[in-house]
């Protein structure tokens, strides 16, 4: 630490003396200076210890020297030493009570302790701090180089950092997750300066920010290199960092930085050998694909899976994304193969995982919206549980859900909700409609115009199976006059009753119309 006062009085060749303010001398000293101006202030910088001997101050005056005094201290001088036998054979009584009145420390100087020799004495202490704060520095800098090449992770990066600047610390990823704190109680700590970590992303990095108080002084750091910052870590003490504990705090971000844009350039290799593992299986290769895959994915292929397909048309929302799936999967240890294709993005994740359920979590709070998803938004299809041998039909799967979800402006739609629900729903889409429409359009204007209820009739006898006289009783008509409307029908569409895929057609048209008149309502 920097000297202090205390330390220059505890100084055995100095043999300073204090008069007053004695339960200041933990004041630190940023240099000793010597002034015999009446007023020194407007060259003072603050924490100098003034060395005077009152050659041109009353130094006898109490008034006068009540405003030197209030001067230096409103300044942020350290303190004052007075030399003896040059000018004044004791100290003034008026310059004692001054400093006593505003706690100014006063230290009297003998007359056989030259102002160089204090000067040089603040010096050494000076350069002894700065050697101590940089030898202290470069052995951090070893501690957390060996840390950081141990091969566990950031973990033990991180816990010799903390030890280093007797706080905490916390390494966050790209999306604002906490990846790893030291100590272990720190990670509530860090979780909660979410919003901070928010603000710091949205600059170009290096960047930094400081949160908290004295107390508990929080101090954000970003991590990257190009625009983008790929992570941040945050550093809480108690109190500003020293030269020490800065040295300990910037080796540590260029070291998680390198790790970070290392580990970018082996993500870049997996993905690209992910790429080749799902071509395998998509082309129906599973073996091979489990050759390729070898330790990286093999795990994943060995139990229930899922394909996701994600498409979006801002590429932010793609990123955002992966990033979220990436992280949820860091976090618990899982295999996540991840291939970006143009304007999509595949992705074969464990059933059941954390990955897929972080990005649905994530979508809870949104609903559907009119006219489907938004530019930004990511729409996400979900393939059923599969394993290698059915990856296609997975991806078919997928394909089909992503194109419900963009129809009706959700999210995610899994391939479940499609197998085990309703087709009925699906009838919702403009295109259907319109097709309904344009088949039922003649009928609609043949009753409109009071020859018969042909619509109706049609529904009835659709409804019944065909059977004449179950459907005739619910319209309350003969069978016979059941028999015509629906000669009339095959007449007037120009289609026969008797093909089942007419039949089928007429009834979705029949049920995409009365689900739009409900909506309506």
């Amino acid at each position: 630490m920097p000297p202090t006062l205390a330390s220059l009085v505890q100084h055995p060749a100095l043999k300073l003396v204090v008069r007053a303010g004695a339960d200041r001398l933990g004041t630190p000293v940023r240099w000793a200076h010597a002034s015999e101006l009446a007023d020194p202030v407007p060259y003072m910088d603050g924490g100098e210890l003034l060395l005077v001997t009152a050659t041109n101050l009353d130094a006898e005056n109490p008034e006068a020297m009540r405003r030197y005094v209030r001067r230096l201290a409103g300044a942020g001088v350290a303190g004052v030493g007075f030399a003896v036998g040059v000018n004044y054979e004791d100290v003034p009584e008026a310059l004692v009570a001054a400093a006593e009145e505003a706690g100014l420390p006063l230290l009297e100087v003998p007359r056989r302790t030259p102002f160089l020799a204090i000067s040089k004495a603040v010096s050494a202490a000076i350069a002894a701090d700065q050697y101590r704060a940089v030898t202290a520095g470069f052995e951090a800098q070893r501690e957390l180089t060996k840390a950081a090449l141990a091969g566990d992770g950031p973990t033990g990066l991180l816990a010799r950092l903390a030890a280093h600047v007797n706080g905490w610390a916390a390494l966050y990823d790209s999306s604002g997750a906490v990846l790893a704190a030291a100590p272990e109680w720190a990670a509530r700590r860090a979780a909660g300066l979410t919003s901070d970590v928010e603000r710091l992303r949205g600059r170009a990095a290096p960047s930094s920010i400081v949160v908290g108080d004295q107390d508990d002084r929080v101090e954000l750091q970003s991590l990257g290199t190009g625009r983008r910052t790929r992570g941040a870590l945050a550093v809480g003490t108690g109190a500003a960092l020293g030269t020490a504990e800065r040295y300990a705090v910037n080796s540590a971000v260029a070291l998680l930085t390198l790790t970070t844009a290392r580990s970018r350039a082996l993500h870049g290799a997996e993905q690209r050998l992910g790429a080749a593992v799902l071509r395998m299986l998509l082309a129906g290769q599973p073996d091979h694909a489990r050759a390729v895959a070898g330790d990286l994915y093999g795990d994943l292929l060995d139990a229930p899976f899922r394909l996701l397909i994600a498409e979006a048309a801002a590429p932010s929302g793609a990123e955002a994304l992966t990033e979220t799936m990436e992280a949820a999967a860091a976090r618990t240890g899982e295999a996540l193969l991840l291939v970006p294709e143009a304007e999509r993005v595949l992705v074969l994740a464990a059933d059941g995982g954390a990955a897929v359920a972080a990005y649905a979590a994530a979508q809870d709070d949104r609903g559907p919206r009119e006219g489907g998803a938004d530019d930004g938004d990511v729409v996400v299809g979900l393939s059923a549980p599969s394993g290698p041998i059915a990856v296609s039909a997975a991806y078919k799967q997928a394909e089909q859900a992503l194109s419900v979800a963009r129809r009706r402006g959700r999210a995610l739609v899994e391939h479940e909700e499609l197998a085990t629900g309703s087709v009925l729903p699906l009838l919702a889409d403009d295109a259907v409609r319109a097709f309904a429409d344009g088949l039922l359009r003649a009928l609609r204007e043949h009753d409109a115009k009071g020859r018969g209820d042909l619509v109706a009739s049609l529904r009835a006898w659709l409804s019944r199976h065909g059977q004449w006289d179950a459907a005739a009783a619910d319209l309350g008509v003969h069978r016979h006059t059941l028999r015509y409307r629906m000669r009339r029908v095959e007449e007037i569409l120009g289609r026969s009753l008797d093909d089942p895929d007419v039949r089928m057609e007429l009834w979705l048209a029949l049920k995409t119309t009365e689900a739009a008149i409900s909506a309506e309502e």
